[in-house]
């Protein structure tokens, strides 16, 4: 499948979505926005990719919107505003979370509004020690898109998601990971052997898990201790009858590294 602002590649179980836009510093223009839905729901689909990566071509990561467009008139991030369908963006966003698969944003450069939040609602970012992230929105006069009021303060807490949104203020890779936007922050240059191992880690391990383990987590607020347990006690005995728990044991027994078909 071939798009014009958006790559991707599958190698080892890991799907990589590039935004590629470098010469416009990723900016989410033209159909950027719908590209990379149609790339998610191909890796989605794809039972031979295990870990979905989104990074960025060139400088950045992504900028947010295009304001060129938004200035003149012609962007298409608002096309479904009017109706009741959600726009690519949000469409994006709700996908990413309720994809069984674990999603990694490698954050290349800047990563400013849309791009920021696009990066938030991955469910782990390792950023290059080059990455900035800033919720730019009220500098340009727009309220926060991309899930931004819903994923920052899940990350920092609310004080410092209101200090965020409201200032518009930019922030380096390392104070990003002091308050917790991001899981690891490693040299510019190591940023893609540190994702593929990362992402390689997880896809050698029994896929099932890990898609139980990923709806748990994106409903921990909303479950108490004692629905937490039951849930627990049900993912058990969905994995308990799955060909991959008999192998992820008798590899144990026998000393040697699991392989598991997701079934």
């Amino acid at each position: 499948m071939e798009w014009e602002f958006v790559l991707f590649e599958k190698e080892d179980g890991i799907g990589t979505i590039t935004l590629n836009r470098p010469e416009k510093y990723n900016a989410l223009g033209g159909n950027m926005r719908q590209e990379i839905l149609a790339a998610l729901e191909l890796a989605c689909s794809d039972s031979d990719v295990r870990v979905i990566v989104i990074t960025g071509a060139g400088k950045a990561f992504c900028v947010g919107g295009d304001i060129d467009e938004f200035v003149s008139g012609t962007t298409k991030a608002l096309s479904n505003i009017a109706t009741s369908e959600r726009p690519a963006m949000s469409k994006i966003v709700l996908l990413i979370n309720s994809i069984e698969k674990p999603v990694i944003a490698a954050v290349n450069g800047a990563a400013a509004g849309g791009g920021c939040n696009l990066a938030l609602s991955c469910d782990i970012r390792i950023a290059s020690e080059r990455a900035r992230f800033s919720q730019a929105f009220v500098k340009r006069g727009v309220h926060p898109d991309w899930g931004g009021i819903w994923f920052l303060p899940r990350l920092v807490g609310y004080a410092k998601a209101a200090e965020l949104i409201f200032t518009g203020d930019v922030i380096d890779a390392e104070e990003a990971l002091r308050i917790g936007i991001v899981n690891k922050v490693v040299p510019h240059d190591n940023l893609t052997n540190a994702t593929k191992e990362l992402a390689q880690k997880m896809a050698k391990n029994a896929p099932i898990p890990i898609a139980l383990a990923k709806r748990g987590l994106q409903n921990f607020y909303n479950m108490d201790i004692s629905q937490a347990v039951d849930y627990e006690v049900m993912t058990i005995g969905v994995c308990w009858n799955t060909e991959d728990r008999v192998e992820g044991m008798k590899s144990f027994i026998e000393k040697r590294e699991p392989i598991f078909k997701g079934r």
